[in-house]
């Protein structure tokens, strides 16, 4: 009999031991999948600008702007971002940005993105097209686009502080009642703390992707962002300065917060109707999202 009891005993210390490693690798397994960061999926991108082609033009106020501030945060959460939404107004225009955050620790990155279209298409040669809407393929969809892959790719768990922040009313500067970066302006006014970092995405979606340095945008933050490009072999970052621009990383440098303006400038179809789904190219997201985690892996420790 004591030779049974010794002998069931060491089985049952042995079952446990391998219960234990198990559990351990099981646990080692899960935190990798947390903490490491997913490959970026351009086709992915290019699914998430096309639903919102599909939903027409996002002007504030319209159906297409409700369903994509729905579809953004239905996606954050699926996502396992913690979601919250800023509601306020300027000068009696509504405005609602959406925030994903994730992390505690620093450094405080913010990337964000504008998601509203703007209601004329001012700048289209035909005097006709000038009334009606733009559809905003690349001016608000393609970055929005990026921010949800990278919603999806980036870590659960994460040493740093990530926000993905998706600005409302930026773009209806020059039309009676409205301004530029109004949602970007009533965010940072929001803030109790400063960002380290902010990097604003906005019309980098084209085919034929030319992102110039802007002169507005922290020197310092654009050479980490375009260094992180180059070792990446990305020609579409070019690393010269050429325009002097008001958008949404603008209330951010007025705050005295380090942000630059990641932007395409040169995008023909800037604010005219021809500004749609086939301008798009699956690889000028990949290039523009597989910088940023580059930009995230390199500079963020």
């Amino acid at each position: 009999m004591r030779i049974a009891i010794m002998t069931k005993s060491w089985k049952t210390t042995i079952a446990t031991i391998i219960i234990i490693f198990f559990l351990i690798l099981f646990g080692l397994l899960i935190y990798s999948t947390l903490t490491n960061t997913q490959e970026f999926n351009g086709k992915r991108a290019l699914e998430y600008v096309k639903y919102q082609v599909e939903l027409g033009p996002r002007t504030i106020g319209s159906e297409a702007h409700e369903a994509i501030e729905n579809f953004i945060i239905s996606e954050l959460n699926k996502f396992k971002w913690k979601v919250e939404t800023q509601e306020t107004e300027s000068n009696g225009v509504p405005i609602m940005n959406i925030i994903a955050k994730r992390g505690k620790e620093t450094p405080w990155i913010i990337i964000a993105s504008h998601y509203d279209s703007r209601f004329f298409a001012d700048q289209d040669s035909l005097s006709e097209n000038q009334k009606l809407p733009v559809l905003g393929a690349n001016d608000g969809a393609s970055t929005v686009a990026i921010l949800l892959e990278l919603a999806r790719v980036l870590p659960v768990i994460t040493d740093k502080q990530i926000w993905l922040v998706f600005l409302d009313t930026e773009d209806n500067g020059n039309i009676p009642g409205y301004d530029w970066a109004m949602g970007s302006q009533a965010f940072v006014d929001g803030l109790n703390d400063k960002p380290d970092s902010v990097i604003i995405l906005d019309m980098v979606g084209d085919k034929d992707l030319n992102i110039y340095m802007e002169r507005n945008s922290d020197s310092a933050l654009n050479a980490e962002i375009w260094a992180a490009a180059s070792e990446l072999g990305f020609t579409q970052f070019i690393s010269t300065y050429k325009y002097n621009l008001i958008d949404d990383h603008i209330p951010f440098i007025e705050a005295g917060i380090r942000a630059v303006d990641v932007i395409d400038f040169d995008y023909p179809y800037w604010h005219t109707t021809h500004d749609t789904l086939d301008k798009i190219s699956t690889s000028s997201l990949n290039v523009v999202g597989e910088t940023i985690i580059k930009w995230l892996n390199k500079n963020t420790k």
